[in-house]
C-alpha cells in the first residue's frame, strides 16, 4: 500500500472545506492509495500528475515511488487548480 504526501496548499485547502466535504475528499484518497490508477482518473498532457474528481473537487496528484503525493486540492469547476500546478512545475 503507499503512503500518503498531502502538500502543504492541498491540506491548506482541505482545512478551509465543511467537514462533510472534508470526509468524501479524504475517503476519495484513501482509495486512490489502493488504487492509484482507477478508471475515472486522468493523466495529465506534459505531465507526470493524475487528476481524479470527486464531486466539486479536482485532486491533482502524481504516485513517487511508493508514495502517493498530492500537491494539490481545489475546485472542480475552474481551471485554477491547474494554473497552480504549473507554477508548481516550473
Amino acid at each position: 500500500m503507499l503512503k500518503i504526501d498531502i502538500g502543504k496548499r492541498a491540506e491548506k485547502y482541505l482545512r478551509t472545506l465543511p467537514k462533510k466535504h472534508a470526509q468524501q475528499v479524504i475517503l476519495t484518497l484513501y482509495e486512490l492509495q489502493k488504487n492509484p490508477s482507477p478508471p475515472d482518473s486522468k493523466q495529465l498532457k506534459n505531465s507526470t500528475f493524475r487528476r481524479a474528481d470527486m464531486g466539486e473537487h479536482r485532486i491533482i496528484y502524481c504516485v513517487v515511488g511508493s508514495t502517493l503525493f498530492i500537491p494539490l486540492i481545489g475546485k472542480r469547476n475552474d481551471n485554477d487548480v491547474h494554473r497552480r500546478l504549473q507554477r508548481l512545475e516550473g
